[in-house]
């Protein structure tokens, strides 16, 4: 294995722990910036892995199919727990989660047919807004501005999820009109 899918499984593994220290109460008042801390190394490890396949020719299938799962899982963890915590509305995350589910299944779909389906730039974009979008909410200013900002942030990570839907589904019609 080598290391960007190795940054991508580092990825999938650091959710626990995430997850653990945002919801534990074995750290008052540290766990969440625990958490905060886990999930932006996670999601920095998105940023790492993607330029070292591309820089030192590393990309594989393997990483074209578990780069994106793992920051859909890392992602649909957060909001979820956000969700739960009242901290994001239940609307914005369904839509996120429903369209992760609905381009995964698309993918299986391409990859029964011998075809892996990279992330585009739409989904790219869609997931800096996305991790930015729960960095925003774990640091969670009471000021007026930031949390404007963390609303706007909210909709434009929405819109964009919409956006990328719209575009991989486009993009690769032709796979579905071959299954129909």
């Amino acid at each position: 294995m080598n290391l960007p899918n190795k940054l991508t499984m580092l990825r999938v593994i650091l959710i626990p722990f995430f997850v653990f220290f945002y919801i534990s109460g074995f750290f008052p008042g540290y766990g969440r910036y625990i958490a905060l801390a886990i999930f932006i190394i996670a999601s920095l490890t998105d940023l790492l892995d993607g330029k070292i396949a591309r820089k030192y020719n590393l990309v594989t299938n393997f990483g074209k199919f578990m780069d994106p799962l793992a920051d859909k899982l890392l992602v649909s963890s957060a909001f979820v727990l956000m969700v739960g915590t009242g901290e994001l509305p239940s609307w914005a995350v369904i839509i996120i989660i429903c369209r992760e589910f609905a381009i995964s299944g698309f993918r299986l779909i391409a990859a029964e047919n011998n075809i892996v389906i990279a992330a585009s730039m739409w989904g790219k974009v869609k997931t800096v807004f996305q991790m930015a979008l729960a960095i925003l909410v774990m640091i969670g200013c009471d000021k007026a501005w930031f949390e404007t900002l963390t609303a706007a942030v909210m909709y434009i990570a929405v819109v964009l999820t919409a956006v990328s839907l719209v575009d991989y589904i486009w993009k690769n019609r032709q796979i579905l009109k071959e299954q129909g």
